[in-house]
């Protein structure tokens, strides 16, 4: 159900470059009965889901590490993050989508996924929702080395970690991806490791 208080007026596009950078102009009804004109920017990437996969045997995750621009130009001095293993849908449904990110960024192939929750990760500015998933592996699953798709410019290394390793670089602030420490900690929460 649309928002009654809520009247969407103009779309501008200022930017269709990697992505969608709109201009949106709308109308809001507020609480006093006056209606109010403004405008707001929203980045629209897509939607996107993203996986943890673990391990209960060896009580472990596999986790990735690569470069990512705006990081660096907000302070990370290396640029490189560590993050799960995610991606964009590319029109196809969450969870086909993310059994293919898997098997391209980690190199393992997995069947079985677990959708756990939904997120709008930054709803002030991008307009992306997250798909949430978690899933067992095995070494047995592994069938390449994983690392990304050249053609994307993806150069990722693949990273497995003991879960309370993971845990503990949360707190030195060694993974401060915010889709990644809502997955370790869902894990940690349900008690899954």
């Amino acid at each position: 159900m649309k928002n009654p208080n809520i009247t969407l007026l103009n779309t501008e596009i200022l930017s269709d470059n990697w992505y969608t950078l709109n201009k949106v102009t709308y109308s809001v009804l507020k609480k006093d009965g006056t209606t109010e004109t403004q405008s707001r920017e929203a980045y629209d990437r897509g939607n996107g889901a993203v996986i943890l996969l673990y391990n209960k045997v060896s009580n472990t995750v596999i986790l990735t590490r690569q470069f990512r621009l705006p990081t660096y130009i907000n302070g990370n001095s290396t640029g490189m993050l560590i993050e799960a293993c995610a991606g964009l849908l590319d029109n196809d449904n969450p969870e086909d989508c993310i059994k293919r990110e898997t098997e391209e960024e980690t190199g393992y192939k997995i069947s079985k996924v677990e959708k756990v929750f939904e997120a709008y990760m930054s709803p002030g500015s991008v307009t992306e929702i997250l798909y949430f998933f978690i899933a067992e592996y095995s070494h047995e699953m592994k069938i390449n080395n994983g690392g990304g798709l050249e053609e994307e410019g993806e150069n990722i290394e693949v990273l497995e970690l003991s879960f309370e390793e993971s845990l503990k670089m949360i707190d030195t602030g060694e993974i401060k991806d915010a889709k990644t420490i809502m997955l370790l900690q869902h894990l940690r929460i349900k008690g899954i490791l």
